[in-house]
């Protein structure tokens, strides 16, 4: 198996990538990690060639918007490194599975769940790789810092991640965010920084030339979204029917599923998102958790249906505020969906925003609150 940096080399040589210095940087540093971790496994004069001041590797954080290639490195870190111990798994995933383990450890454990939980999770493993790693909600920060800090520390386990998001900035202004400062103090002393801030939105290219918004409903609108969902999540059309499903969490122990997710890209249906009661906080946790959001099968509203398109509005503005790329299929043009009731007068704000929406400068916009 090559390594990483000679596929990354090869990518360019083939023209499949572009050449990019950010890219490069961050490929040659998890060469690096990728041969530190295979030496450890093969030992001998290879292990003291590669040996390392510290006991533990130092894991890598890649920040970055939408489009610049993280997920693309650590799909050809994860793919190449020639080690049985390893994982990858979306952040979101990953941290629910923690929540469930300690659920379960609370019921036969009368102490600290944490220890055994990080123990059971790092058992046979090396290196956990994280797509998307996002904070937004008091349960996640709350058991990070120790989390990470038996994984990486006690653990050894090295820890590969993408995110949007610099450390400092995750969990901005959350509730009792003093509790997560430890976590981020483990990121900055245990995982190199990477950014990745090249000019170029890779992702962006692969749906150029798609419109965002698709009307009337039918099957041409839904041929539209299922492309845009597959150029920006590079899953296999041909394998539609196993596009992974998840459930996002909403805070106080209140769940969503999302019907299809993968590599922050969600669908949902209006029927799901806004007419089912549901409030600003759960439309700021999609937000805050998806770089793009797919919503199909939007009715014309009309004034009986004022509640529903008050929650439109509140999704909309949950999405906007955080830059949130929005594909949609549709009954009308947004001008048409709700033109008279109670609140129609205010939708037009909203109008204007979905209008905005699908501009060349919006979709240009990096994931997240604007300074």
């Amino acid at each position: 198996m090559s390594g990483m940096l000679s596929r990354y080399e090869q990518l360019i040589a083939a023209e499949e990538l572009r050449p990019d210095e950010d890219q490069r940087r961050a490929a040659v540093r998890l060469d690096q990690l990728q041969k530190e971790l295979e030496a450890e496994q093969s030992g001998g004069l290879l292990g003291q060639l590669f040996s390392r001041k510290k006991a533990r590797p130092q894991g890598v954080y890649m920040v970055g918007g939408v489009g610049r290639g993280k997920s693309m490195l650590m799909d050809l870190f994860h793919s190449s490194l020639d080690i049985a111990e390893k994982r990858r798994v979306h952040f979101h995933a990953f941290m629910q599975e923690v929540h469930a383990a300690l659920r379960e450890a609370r019921k036969s454990e009368s102490g600290d769940p944490i220890p055994p939980v990080a123990r059971a999770l790092a058992q046979d493993l090396k290196v956990l790789a994280f797509d998307e790693m996002v904070v937004n909600n008091s349960a996640d920060a709350m058991i990070m810092s120790r989390l990470f800090t038996h994984l990486i520390c006690e653990q050894n386990v090295a820890i590969v991640t993408t995110s949007n998001r610099h450390p400092d900035e995750l969990y901005k202004d959350g509730l009792n965010r003093e509790h997560f400062l430890p976590f981020i103090d483990l990121i900055q002393s245990e995982l190199d920084v990477i950014a990745l801030d090249g000019p170029t939105d890779y992702r962006m290219e692969r749906i150029g030339g798609l419109d965002t918004w698709h009307t009337p409903l039918g099957d041409a609108a839904t041929a539209k979204v299922r492309e845009a969902f597959f150029r920006l999540t590079d899953y296999p059309p041909e394998d539609a029917e196993h596009v992974p499903s998840t459930d996002l969490d909403l805070g106080g122990g209140r769940m969503l599923h999302v019907p299809k997710a993968l590599k922050g890209v969600a669908v949902f249906s209006f029927k799901r998102l806004c007419q089912q009661p549901r409030g600003a906080p759960d439309y700021l946790a999609i937000a805050q958790a998806y770089h793009t959001v797919i919503i199909v099968g939007i009715p014309q509203m009309d004034k009986d249906m004022r509640n529903e398109a008050s929650r439109f509005v509140t999704l909309i503005d949950a999405l906007y505020e955080n830059r949130v790329k929005l594909f949609a299929t549709a009954a009308a043009e947004p001008e048409n969906l709700y033109p008279a009731g109670d609140g129609a007068f205010e939708f037009q704000r909203t109008v204007s925003r979905l209008k905005e929406m699908q501009s060349e400068e919006y979709m240009a916009l990096g994931h997240g609150v604007a300074d």
